[in-house]
């Protein structure tokens, strides 16, 4: 499937701003799954920095804003062709070895809720046991918009029963790394069924089975990635895929208004 993808996040000010950096991790990368057809990044309002590829394989921008710019417009635009691959993303690479996928992180962190989750899961096969994981997920957290927060825990999300595709994923990464599994989060693009306009970037997780590799769940669908997936950019948890994020100094107030499209 060739899919075209516009990401399109604006900020604006109320003052000049003295001083601002911003990491992006917006630039998807060919692989098992997808090949990059074309793609361009651009930050009016800002400064380049550096580029570079990350530990964990990310295409890394950083960007520093300070002066006169009342506004800063982020584009990523491009065309990716994608394969259905069963969710089978294949061997690892990067710079990361596998166990540190398997270590608790602040947003992955087990408590009596993901421990008691993680027991349930019954099986030999890894693969029938993330499956069934996968479902648990689902069936234990209703995706609803505004119930939790970019600093939501797992342990919260479950104990809460709501979220959205961040949530879902944490969740699974806390339990698929009790069952001996390293785990990683993911951003990217979901390509909708129904509409090309996205309130958000989409997430999920992939856990890595001997023998096959690095192998995508999206709980928040209860299916495995598909030719409708395209991936940006992978971590251990949201904090080390996050498309944009950065610090800010001086009294300037924000608005942000971001706008995606993907369509085939």
């Amino acid at each position: 499937m060739r899919l075209k993808i516009l990401h399109r996040t604006e900020y604006r000010y109320d003052a000049p701003v003295s001083y601002a950096l911003q990491r992006l991790r917006l630039v998807p990368r060919s692989g098992a799954t997808q090949t990059v057809v074309e793609w361009s990044l651009t930050a009016n309002g800002a400064h380049d920095e550096v580029h570079f590829i990350d530990g964990f394989g990310n295409d890394t921008r950083l960007i520093s804003i300070d002066g006169a710019p009342h506004a800063i417009l982020i584009e990523a635009r491009g065309v990716v062709e994608t394969t259905d691959n069963s969710g089978v993303v294949g061997k690892h690479e990067g710079l990361a070895p596998l166990w540190l996928f398997q270590g608790a992180t602040p947003l992955c962190t087990a408590g009596k809720g993901i421990a008691s989750l993680a027991r349930s899961i019954k099986g030999d096969d890894a693969v029938e046991q993330l499956h069934q994981l996968m479902h648990a997920v689902r069936d234990r957290i209703d995706y609803r918009i505004g119930t939790t927060h970019s600093e939501t825990t797992a342990e919260e999300a479950l104990a809460h029963g709501e979220g959205v595709c961040q949530d879902h994923a944490h969740v699974f990464l806390t339990a698929a790394r009790l069952l001996g599994y390293p785990a990683r989060y993911v951003s990217g693009y979901l390509r909708m069924d129904d509409r090309d306009e996205q309130t958000a970037s989409h997430a999920w997780a992939e856990a890595h089975v001997e023998g096959l590799g690095w192998v995508a769940f999206d709980c928040a669908n209860g299916i495995s990635a598909d030719q409708r997936y395209v991936r940006v950019a992978t971590g251990r948890d949201y904090r080390d895929a996050m498309p944009v994020m950065g610090i800010r100094l001086g009294q300037a107030q924000e608005e942000l208004a971001v706008q995606i499209t993907v369509e085939q």
